[in-house]
C-alpha cells in the first residue's frame, strides 16, 4: 500500500512539475524582447517606449507600409493598372497576379497590406515609378522626409537585399504618418477585401493575415512580416481612450504577444490630455490706442500623451505684444501659444485677430493733441544754445 501511494504521489509531482515547467516555458516566450522595439503615440509621435529601436535591421514585408503611403498619397485609387509581365511570379507571398489583367490602384493596394503580395509590391512601383531602381529612390526620399534617417530600401516588397534596412524607430515614425492618411487606414484595419475578375478568370477574396485584428482589444493595422533573415517582424496599431498608438517590434520570436504587452504597458501608463483649449481662449490684447482692445483667438486644440506624474512637467506660454499696433485685419497674426514639455517644445500656433480694428478719426486726433502737447512741454524745457549755465558759464554744445 505505503509504495502505491508512493508511486502516485511521484506521479503526481512530476505532472506539476513538467505542467509548470510548460508554463513557464510559454510565458517566457511570451515575454521574450525583440531586437529593436518601438511604441509611438500616432498624432504626436512621441516615443512611448523603446529597446534598441535604433538598432538598424532587416524588416522584411513591413517595408510595404512605405510603399502604401506612397501609392496612397500620390495615386488614384481608382486608376486601372495592367499588371506588366516583370511583376508576375515575383518569390515569396503572392497573390498570383496574372500579366494582362487589369485591377485598380485601390485593389492592388489591398492585396499589398492584407495579403503581403510581393507581386502587388512591384506592380504598383512600376506603374509609380517605370522601375523598382527609381521606386526605391523615392522610397529613400519619402523615408527622409519623415524622419526615417536610419532607413534605407532597396525595394518596395521587403524581399532580403544588402542596404535594405530600418531601425524599430523609424519605422514606427513611417507608420504613424502612414496611418494618419484615410485610404492607408482604412485599407490596413479592413478583415477582407474582393476584387471581381479583372481578367485572371475569376473573382478573389482576400483575408487580412494579421491576426492582431481579432486578438488584440482596439487594434486597427498594420503589417506582418518575415523572412528567415528578418525574423519575425509586426507592426500593430490600436486605438483605445481616444489615444492611438503604433509599435514595432522587429526580429520577435512571439511577435503577437511581445506587440500586446508593450502595448498594453503603454496603454496602462498614459493617456491623451488636453493641454490647451482653444474654444475657452479669446484673449483681449490691449492696442497703441487707449482703452481699444482687439479680440484674438487660436485654431486648434492640443492633446499630448502623458503619464500621470508626467503633467507638471507642462508649461503653456502666451506670447502677446504690450500693445498691438493698428490697423489690425481679421486672420492677422497678433502673437502665439508655445507648449513646451519637459523644457523642450512640443507645439506652437499663432493666436490670431477675429476682428478688424483699426483706428478712428477721433482716435488720430486725440493722437495728434497729445503729441503735440508733449511737444509744447519739451520745447519749453529745452535751454537755449547761448543761454548760460546754471553755474554762471557760458553753455556748450
Amino acid at each position: 500500500m505505503n509504495k502505491k501511494i508512493a508511486s502516485v504521489l511521484f506521479a503526481a509531482v512530476c505532472f506539476l512539475s513538467f505542467g509548470a515547467m510548460a508554463v513557464t516555458a510559454r510565458a517566457a516566450q511570451g515575454s521574450a524582447v525583440s531586437a529593436g522595439e518601438a511604441v509611438l503615440e500616432v498624432s504626436s509621435q512621441r516615443l512611448l517606449w523603446e529597446k534598441d529601436a535604433d538598432r538598424v535591421l532587416p524588416m522584411a514585408s513591413t517595408t510595404k507600409i512605405l510603399t502604401a503611403l506612397i501609392i496612397a498619397e500620390e495615386c488614384d485609387p481608382e486608376a486601372v493598372v495592367c499588371v506588366p509581365e516583370e511583376a508576375v511570379g515575383v518569390e515569396g507571398s503572392s497573390v498570383y497576379l496574372v500579366a494582362g489583367e487589369k485591377l485598380t490602384v485601390r485593389d492592388l493596394l489591398y492585396g499589398l497590406m492584407l495579403r503581403s503580395g510581393n507581386d502587388c509590391a512591384e506592380t504598383l512601383a512600376l506603374y509609380h515609378s517605370g522601375s523598382i531602381r527609381a521606386f526605391a529612390g523615392h522610397m529613400n526620399e519619402r523615408a527622409r522626409q519623415l524622419g526615417a534617417v536610419n532607413s534605407h530600401f532597396c525595394n518596395p516588397h521587403g524581399l532580403p537585399a544588402e542596404g535594405h534596412c530600418t531601425t524599430a524607430a523609424d519605422l514606427a515614425k513611417i507608420a504613424a504618418h502612414a496611418l494618419q492618411n484615410e485610404l492607408f487606414s482604412e485599407i490596413v484595419s479592413a478583415r477582407s477585401w474582393r476584387v471581381e475578375d479583372g481578367g485572371c478568370g475569376y473573382a478573389r477574396l482576400w483575408n487580412n493575415k494579421n491576426k492582431m485584428l481579432s486578438m488584440y482589444d482596439g487594434a486597427d493595422g498594420v503589417k506582418t512580416g518575415y523572412t528567415k533573415e528578418a525574423g519575425r517582424c509586426l507592426v500593430t496599431s490600436a486605438t483605445r481612450g481616444g489615444m492611438r498608438l503604433v509599435s514595432v517590434v522587429l526580429d520577435s520570436p512571439s511577435m503577437y504577444e511581445r506587440s500586446s504587452e508593450i502595448l498594453d504597458s503603454a496603454f496602462s501608463r498614459y493617456s491623451m490630455r488636453k493641454i490647451f483649449d482653444a474654444q475657452s481662449y479669446e484673449p483681449a490684447v490691449d492696442t497703441e490706442v487707449e482703452g481699444k482692445t482687439c479680440r484674438a483667438r487660436c485654431e486648434k486644440d492640443f492633446y499630448y500623451p502623458l503619464a500621470e506624474e508626467e503633467t507638471g512637467a507642462v508649461r503653456v506660454e502666451e506670447q502677446l505684444p504690450a500693445r498691438l499696433r493698428l490697423p489690425v485685419r481679421q486672420g492677422d497674426a497678433v502673437g502665439e501659444i508655445k507648449i513646451c514639455f519637459q523644457n523642450q517644445l512640443i507645439f506652437s500656433q499663432k493666436i490670431v485677430s477675429i476682428e478688424d480694428k483699426e483706428k478712428s478719426y477721433f482716435d488720430i486726433l486725440r493722437e495728434l493733441t497729445r503729441n503735440g502737447r508733449r511737444k509744447s512741454k519739451c520745447e519749453s524745457t529745452n535751454i537755449s544754445p547761448n543761454a548760460e549755465s546754471p553755474a554762471g558759464g557760458a553753455a556748450t554744445s
